[in-house]
């Protein structure tokens, strides 16, 4: 009589087949989306306050997700209650500063900077030349001095010493970073 062996085939070295490749079935949750064949890996709520979830593969995830409102069933004044809540949870967890400049463009600029552009009419891959001439320009067009009693021309006035602080320490900032 011979006796059966309870080797497998993943003793010593080299490994005969590839890590994770087992023999036993895995078992695997087909997407809830009626007739879909793809597994169903990403969950979403059923209902607002439920913790029971459909699995969707992403396909149909991203086709629900869509046409989510998380806010449905609430009257107004309890989904701006609720979303005060919310945000005021994340508080501790703001982003850094250094994170948060990012816009359009090459991101060489934050928003801030690209905002002051705008305020001075100028094109986002101004140099400090042109910023330093459009300030000049539009400071004494709209300076209070100039303008006597015009109270927009102030405003206005006060948004392009802002815009020219801005993009100015910007510059100086950006002269110090090493290359």
């Amino acid at each position: 009589m011979m006796a059966r062996t309870t080797r497998s085939v993943d003793w010593g070295f080299p490994r005969w087949r590839g890590y994770g490749s087992g023999r036993e079935a895995i078992t695997v949750r087909l997407c809830d989306r009626h007739g879909c064949a793809e597994p169903g890996n990403c969950p979403a709520p059923k209902s607002p306050n439920s913790p029971e979830r459909w699995y969707f593969c992403e396909r149909h995830a991203g086709e629900y997700n869509r046409g989510w409102n998380y806010f449905e069933g609430l009257s107004a004044e309890e989904a701006a209650a609720r979303e005060a809540e919310e945000t005021g949870d994340t508080s501790g967890y703001s982003e850094a500063k250094h994170y948060g400049w990012a816009g359009p463009g090459d991101g060489s600029r934050s928003r801030d900077e690209l905002r002051a552009l705008d305020v001075l009419e100028l094109e986002t891959d101004a140099d400090f030349d042109a910023v330093r001439a459009a300030w000049r320009r539009l400071a004494k067009a709209n300076h209070p001095d100039v303008r006597p009693g015009d109270k927009d021309a102030a405003v206005r006035f006060q948004a392009i010493q802002a815009a020219y602080d801005v993009l100015r320490v910007a510059e100086e900032n950006r002269q110090w970073q090493p290359d």
